[in-house]
């Protein structure tokens, strides 16, 4: 595909989102950058956990993301007595017929909204292993395809910590992007005032205006942007700096990393880099797309030492660093 043919299929791409964007804008005010990255993360089928504060409308994104697209779409309420049959479904016994029958559960829809994902223990998470990463559920015998796309946003309150549970590491790998969701804007806030206390106000409807065919079809738009060899170096090179920082000359970091960014991170921040080079209108990928992205994708991959939480070095601190020390092609 030559530049001028792949400019003119993004620009009416673009357009397609830009439909979708507006319509998540009607209801929720603000959090444009939080929006862009779900659309980032739709378009390249890769799961997000959100972590902001209660109020902030993570909840009222999600849902509002998925009422705007013609998809399925399902919301797990977390709690520490959930099973993970509750997530996965289970089989049930036809005494009638004496054969066991799948009921498929919640997990099996295009997006799945977590709600508070860390209010349920380790076993719980289990059952979202084998669904984030095969796509595919195990009930019993049978291995059951997920539906096409498949993305799972995870929502968690970072303060609460009374009966909460810490998620599995590989799990967290698991997650191409982690998103902090900030308080909005003055300016929004009081526009939010505004729709809240105008008694003539109806409800905002949400309206599917784009079918999951035209995410079939942008989503490979986007698998096309191309990735020069220089900026995959880029990219290696970030994360690598991460396991072995000394080596970049960054030796300040060697006592406040004690695991880096896997392999994994590597192909997140790719794939990323490529959805933000798409929603700016390129076929390619710069080095501002991997700096972009970069917190998101790789700060809750970094591991921290206790020297690290001692000295209030967090992970978007440590990131930073190494987007500084890394040379730029």
């Amino acid at each position: 595909m030559d530049q001028t043919t792949a400019a003119n299929e993004i620009a009416a791409a673009q357009q397609v989102i830009g439909r979708l964007r507006a319509e998540v804008g009607r209801v929720v005010v603000g959090q444009q950058g939080i929006v862009d990255r779900l659309v980032i993360a739709l378009l390249i089928r890769g799961h997000v956990l959100l972590e902001g504060l209660p109020g902030l409308a993570k909840t009222l994104l999600v849902k509002t993301l998925s009422a705007a697209i013609d998809a399925s779409f399902k919301r797990i309420q977390f709690t520490p007595d959930l099973l993970p049959a509750d997530i996965t479904g289970t089989l049930i016994f036809n005494p009638g017929e004496r054969t066991f029958t799948p009921r498929l559960g919640p997990i099996f829809a295009n997006l799945v909204l977590a709600d508070e994902i860390n209010r349920a223990p380790a076993k719980v998470q289990s059952a979202l292993l084998e669904a984030m990463q095969e796509r595919q559920v195990t009930i019993g015998d049978t291995s059951y395809a997920l539906p096409d796309p498949f993305v799972v946003i995870a929502t968690q309150n970072p303060i609460e910590h009374e009966g909460t549970y810490a998620l599995p590491e590989a799990q967290v790998d698991r997650f191409v992007m982690k998103l902090k969701v900030d308080y909005p804007s003055a300016d929004e806030e009081l526009k939010m005032l505004g729709q809240y206390l105008d008694p003539t106000a109806a409800p905002v409807a949400v309206r599917r205006v784009i079918a999951l065919s035209d995410i079939a079809g942008i989503a490979h738009l986007v698998a096309s942007v191309h990735v020069d060899e220089k900026i995959g170096r880029y990219i290696v090179g970030l994360v690598s700096a991460t396991r072995a920082p000394a080596e970049h000359g960054l030796k300040q970091l060697v006592a406040h990393i004690a695991y880096g960014a896997s392999p994994r991170a590597t192909l997140s921040l790719a794939h990323v880099a490529k959805g933000h080079a798409f929603l700016d209108g390129r076929a390619y990928v710069v080095p501002e797309d991997v700096k972009a992205v970069a917190h998101d994708v790789l700060r809750h991959r970094l591991v921290l030492s206790y020297e690290a939480a001692a000295e209030q070095v967090d992970a978007d601190r440590v990131i930073e660093q190494v987007l500084n020390a890394v040379a730029v092609p």
